[in-house]
């Protein structure tokens, strides 16, 4: 029987503490849990299952793609697609499976209204509060009601917006959002949805119908400076390799590609059976840390495809077969994302189809 190189624990049991965060912070909204992006890399359908199971009001997907893997798992839930539809034959399917579809843009409208729909259809409206990504203008809202309105068949949902700087708490941009979106909407019916993670943490007047949490599910910060702990979010994935050799290494050679490591002495060198391919960054330093037996090591030299190399100098016991952690308990994905330049959202959607994954 094969032993998994690098394996992705996920623990389900935090995905559901951290929606208990989401629902203390903001008792008086519905959730749309986003899982899009294979569930921010966890994995969709069990995240989902989870989800629904403690009584989230929605799902938040991407695509069609997306929702049509949940409903062929059995997942009832609402679900919207937060880009809407990119053609007749997928407005179709949508409203067959009785998805929510997000119009934000008037080619989507105009696509929309020109066609027949055996069952009422769920719609939302993205408007743009200052992002300039996706959505209509904001003054153009009551156009758009009245073209739902016009729509018998249309089923009007709500109305969205999305924060472009919500985890930046000393900039007025997400402030001068909130009050736009809130003014505009202060006479048009329909609920309303402003808040992501960072916006439902940092901003309670961004708690308003509808909170749209993603990256606090998965037990990670979405605020620079503020740890997960700090926000009594639990960490629901690790990711772990082993050691498949450990070398002496005289003082003076080098380690990797390119030589770019140079042994200050002669020191034990671990070699840990999982790269680029498997999803760890190739930018990441000589000095990122892994955890062995609790210890912090540093990597040195570059990450290869399949391999990565580590200083053992500080963890003499260190011995083939020994688990390595790439992020996970005592080690938050946010710090290695840190060394790599990036976010956590980029480590968890970018594991690559090598990983094992086991649920807990």
């Amino acid at each position: 029987m094969a032993i998994p190189r690098v394996t992705a624990t996920v623990d389900l049991s935090a995905i559901r503490h951290n929606l208990g965060r989401v629902r203390a912070l903001a008792p008086q909204s519905k959730v749309m849990a986003a899982i899009k992006a294979d569930g921010y890399g966890h994995g969709a359908v069990p995240v989902a299952r989870t989800l629904a199971e403690a009584g989230v009001d929605a799902f938040a997907v991407a695509c069609l793609e997306e929702a049509v893997t949940l409903r062929d798992a059995g997942i009832g839930t609402r679900i919207a697609l937060l880009e809407g539809v990119l053609s007749r034959e997928e407005a179709l399917e949508a409203a067959a499976l009785g998805l929510e579809i997000v119009i934000h843009d008037r080619w989507q409208l105009e696509l929309l209204a020109g066609l027949a729909f055996e069952t009422p259809l769920a719609v939302w409206f993205k408007l743009d509060s200052g992002m300039h990504r996706l959505g209509f203008p904001l003054a153009e809202a009551g156009a758009l009601l009245k073209a739902a309105l016009a729509q018998p068949q249309w089923r009007l949902q709500g109305w969205i917006t999305h924060l472009a700087c919500a985890d930046d708490l000393d900039s007025p941009m997400t402030a001068a959002q909130i009050d736009a979106f809130k003014a505009t909407m202060a006479y048009l019916p329909g609920a309303r949805s402003i808040a992501n993670s960072a916006g439902l943490i940092a901003w309670p007047q961004a708690r308003v119908d509808w909170v749209r949490p993603g990256l606090m599910l998965y037990g990670a910060s979405p605020l620079p400076g503020r740890t997960a702990a700090d926000l009594d979010l639990k960490p629901a994935m690790q990711v772990a390799s082993r050691l498949i050799a450990v070398h002496e290494i005289a003082a003076g050679e080098t380690v990797g590609y390119g030589a770019t490591y140079r042994c200050p002495e002669t020191m034990r060198v671990g070699v840990v059976a999982v790269g680029y391919a498997d999803g760890v960054h190739r930018i990441l330093p000589t000095g990122a840390p892994v955890l062995i037996h609790g210890v912090r090591v540093p990597m040195i030299g570059r990450v290869s495809m399949d391999m990565i190399t580590v200083d053992l100098r500080a963890l003499p016991q260190a011995a083939v077969g020994d688990p390595v952690i790439l992020w996970g308990d005592g080690l938050p994905a946010e710090e290695v994302a840190t060394w790599a330049g990036t976010l956590a959202y980029e480590l968890f959607c970018g594991l690559t189809n090598r990983v094992h994954y086991r649920y807990l």
